[in-house]
């Protein structure tokens, strides 16, 4: 049985309960999980307008996830790296509260790197902004030889851990691998400055066990993960991202960058070092469980780590009385729920997929960052000073745990990789294999053979599902003949993923439809839902059972997707994919003279043929004969958004030119003429704008477009007076996978079969200038996530919204071409599958008032 905190009050981590619909403001003394009020609804990246627009790489179709870093296999250590030296800038956040300035880091690692023998110091990445990002490897000295013998053994225990298993002599000649990983929240500092001493300490020390730990382990420092929030004391990176949350989708070089550090040195054991929560709490989690887990071998360590982490922490002498600094927490023992580890999208939740067999979050005790950050310096550095001794006593428990638990762990490592390379069945967890682990914990799936990845509905987007999941070392084989599996036959050039590889568990998390939890549990942390199988727009087979006869053979990328047909006459382009969507505005940018027609597809000119052809290539999409078509010209489409961060970076990706506007941006006074379509999601509030902007945006009204989002959408929709519906709100943590019909039509046809939602919406009392786009599907609607009705009077659950308007569109009396979404379907850039049914409400809007032309 659990026990519970005697006190309720205490302050939890920024880093985790965010208010929903303000990444940026929290509350004072936000509520424990175990408490949680979610009567707000849920959190998402909600900074609104502000973020500056970046410069949008193009990049070619082969390995487009690949980025220039990554841990040489061939040079010994140390690897003496002479960092560049970053301009001093006297504005760094970190500076007020007496921590290192991002500046000061690289002096920091090249002064280590000459004076100790075991610091090694490398620049993996670039953030959003463009600063450098530091991995410092800490270990005894390796010549080339010796090195290249580590990377044999970890290649052994990925690609063969049957025989690993066998080799007796295996653990003790490899070095156990550690990862931490330290302030992914730019606000969250204190984790930068614990690495940085723990690396000075051990680098410099004479203790024999140091000199044991070294030869015996190598520890891996990202020293900070997010440069740009920590330089500009914000949470998000410079893109607007909460990347805690990106691990699965990777839209942030950041996190390509912690990811290639996860699959290149296969640590046994991670940190992840966050703030702040007082007590610090430090995982293992509540239930709900990932079911890709092999969760008996990560329980077990998870525990037993956080057991001597806590220790450590508490070890250190602050008190409450003293400090202010409560005893240490550990969810799974001390909380009912609302602390999970479901989704994959947390560093501690994504690294086990490679290997990691005890991962954390550790939340620091005394908050420094948002409203505290304006408390006499003083304090702020007393605070600060406490925690980063407990961010470094968190990092000495874990090195002295696998110092001591050194073979054990990796043998538990091998055994994750042994059961997926031999496709046994997900393991049941026994009750009570630690303390307090009862039938609540017991989560499990059930792997399939194999899933076929096709281009039924589009090849682009096959080719991208399958060149992320390479990029996440996942094995992917392309078919050299036609095959038969599961009473379905298969072209050549079919993906296979054979579910007999050591990263099933990763595999069958993107893969799999997910699992609808809404009955075990109440309180959720963050997503419940998400599959790229399902929302990014490939199609995706599972075979249950049964013998894999297929003809293959392993790809390193997919293989290219663009063409463009030999006979003559004008081309089209349909937008059923984001890199369609890509193309399509290279050539309007271009000054190509495009068509929209009605049924989604864009008709390009013969004389075009050039351009086409060189998207084609870049894109990857296939351009078919237009034959005849009529449709409206369509000319670059100039987006003024009052968007969340994750939207802004999305439509820009997408090739869109994106103006961040608000309530106070139009009070100011604002140039509708560089504008097409207005987006509304976060952060304008019609009833607010003073009357000079009202009647601006009135007059835009009368030519323009809009486009709206969410609950912030739906009011300045009934506001402004655009379309008549009754916007009807869902539960407000609710989110997920749903099933979704769309009849043809200018926005929602072509559309996928399923959707995402977040704080769902649908609409009712449609007006007759309405035309409902997608419904929720009257079977179900929800697939997998959490979505309850409301505890109070059991109003908007899935049952409610069966069938029910999830987008409609329509035209205001002014004449502005309107379309409202209650679904999410650029959320935190992962529908990828979703955003051309945004680009294609776009286009509609933009171009519905332009003069007709037929294509003969």
């Amino acid at each position: 049985m659990r026990l519970y905190p005697a006190i309720l009050g205490i302050a939890v981590s920024a880093a985790l309960l965010v208010p929903p619909g303000s990444a940026t403001a929290e509350p004072a003394e936000p509520p424990h999980p175990a408490v949680r009020d979610f009567g707000n609804g849920p959190e998402r990246n909600e900074v609104a307008a502000g973020v500056v627009e970046g410069q949008q790489a193009q990049k070619l179709r082969l390995a487009p996830e690949a980025e220039p870093y990554g841990l040489s296999r061939d040079r010994g250590y140390p690897r003496q790296t002479q960092l560049p030296i970053p301009v001093e800038n006297p504005a760094d956040a970190s500076i007020k509260l007496g921590l290192v300035p991002y500046h000061g880091i690289a002096p920091k690692l090249n002064d280590l790197q000459r004076r100790s023998d075991r610091v090694s110091a490398e620049i993996i990445g670039r953030t959003h902004q463009g600063r450098d990002l530091y991995l410092v490897t800490l270990t005894a000295p390796e010549s080339r030889g010796q090195a290249a013998e580590q990377s044999v053994i970890r290649d052994r225990i990925e690609n063969d851990p049957a025989g690993a298993a066998r080799d007796r002599r295996l653990a003790a000649r490899y070095k156990a691998p550690i990862f931490v990983n330290a302030n992914i929240h730019g606000n969250e500092w204190e984790g930068t400055d614990a690495a940085l001493r723990t690396i000075e300490e051990l680098a410099t020390s004479t203790d024999p066990q140091v000199a044991d730990l070294m030869k015996r382990t190598r520890l891996y420092f990202n020293i900070t993960a997010n440069p740009d929030g920590r330089v500009n004391g914000v949470r998000q990176n410079g893109a607007g991202f909460d990347m805690n949350r990106d691990f699965v989708t990777a839209s942030q070089p950041e996190v390509r960058a912690m990811r290639q550090v996860m699959i290149d040195t296969q640590p046994v054991a991670m940190i992840d070092l966050h703030g702040y929560v007082n007590g610090t709490l430090i995982e293992p989690t509540t239930p709900p469980h990932g079911a890709n887990y092999e969760y008996d071998v990560f329980i077990k360590n998870t525990y037993a780590n956080g057991l001597g982490m806590e220790a450590a922490v508490n070890g250190l002498g602050y008190t409450p009385a003293k400090d202010g600094v409560e005893p240490a927490q550990i969810p799974f023992r001390d909380s009912a729920e609302g602390w999970d580890d479901w989704p994959p999208i947390f560093t501690p939740q994504y690294a086990p997929f490679h290997g990691t067999v005890a991962a954390h979050t550790v939340e620091i005790p005394l908050r420094v960052n948002n409203a505290d950050y304006n408390l006499p310096v003083e304090e702020l550095r007393r605070r600060s000073a406490i925690n980063t001794d407990v961010a470094a006593a968190a990092i000495r428990a874990t090195y002295g745990f696998v110092q001591s638990k050194h073979d054990a762990l990796i043998a538990d490592q091998i055994e994750v990789f042994r059961r997926g390379a031999a496709g046994e069945p997900s393991k049941v967890v026994p009750l009570g294999i630690v303390p307090g682990f009862g039938p609540e914990d017991v989560y499990n799936t059930t792997f399939p053979r194999a899933y076929v990845i096709t281009g039924q509905r589009s090849a682009t987007a096959a080719a991208r599902l399958v060149d992320h999941l390479i990029a996440n070392d996942v094995r992917v084989e392309r078919a050299t003949r036609p095959f038969r599996l599961n009473g379905r036959t298969y072209p050549a050039g079919s993906y296979v993923v054979d579910m007999r590889q050591p990263k099933r568990g990763l595999a069958n998390v993107m893969l799999e439809p997910g699992e609808d939890i809404s009955p075990r549990v109440d309180a959720m942390y963050d997503i419940s839902g998400w599959s790229h199988g399902l929302l990014w727009g490939a199609t995706v087979d599972s075979v249950p059972s049964g013998p894999l006869h297929v003809s293959s053979e392993p790809v390193k990328a997919a293989a290219p997707t663009g063409s463009v047909p030999r006979t003559p006459g004008p081309l089209a382009l349909k937008v059923t994919d984001a890199k369609e969507v890509q193309a399509l505005n290279d050539l309007l940018t271009q000054g190509v003279a495009v068509t929209w027609t009605n049924d989604g597809r864009a008709i390009v000119p013969a004389a075009a043929r050039q351009a086409a052809a060189t998207v084609s290539d870049r894109y990857g999409v296939a351009f078919t004969p237009a034959g005849p078509a009529t449709g409206t010209p369509l000319a670059p489409v100039r987006i003024a958004a009052a968007a969340s961060a994750d939207e802004l970076f999305t439509l820009r990706e997408m090739g869109f030119t994106v103006t961040p506007v608000s309530t106070a941006v139009l009070n100011a006074g604002f140039d509708w003429s560089g504008a097409d379509v207005l987006y509304v999601s976060s952060g304008l509030s019609y009833a607010v704008l003073n009357p000079a902007a009202r009647t601006a945006l009135d007059a835009f009204l009368a030519t323009g477009g809009v486009i709206t989002r969410g609950g912030t959408g739906a009011a300045f929709n009934a506001a402004a007076g655009l379309l008549t519906a009754t916007a009807v709100a869902g539960r407000g943590d609710a989110n997920g996978v749903v099933r979704v019909t769309s009849p043809a039509g200018p926005v929602g046809g072509g559309s996928p079969e399923h959707s995402f939602v977040y704080s769902p919406r649908w609409f009712t009392a449609l007006g007759a200038e309405v035309t409902v786009e997608q419904s929720y599907a009257t079977d179900g609607p929800l697939v997998s996530g959490h979505w309850r009705p409301n505890a109070a009077d059991g109003t908007g659950g899935p049952d409610a919204a069966r069938g029910q308007a999830a987008v409609v569109s329509g035209r205001d009396e002014r004449g502005a071409a309107v379309v409202l979404f209650g679904t999410e379907p650029m959320f935190r850039n992962h529908p990828k599958g979703l955003f051309p049914q945004v680009a294609r409400a776009l286009y509609w809007s933009a171009a519905v008032t332009g003069a007709t032309v037929t294509t003969p």
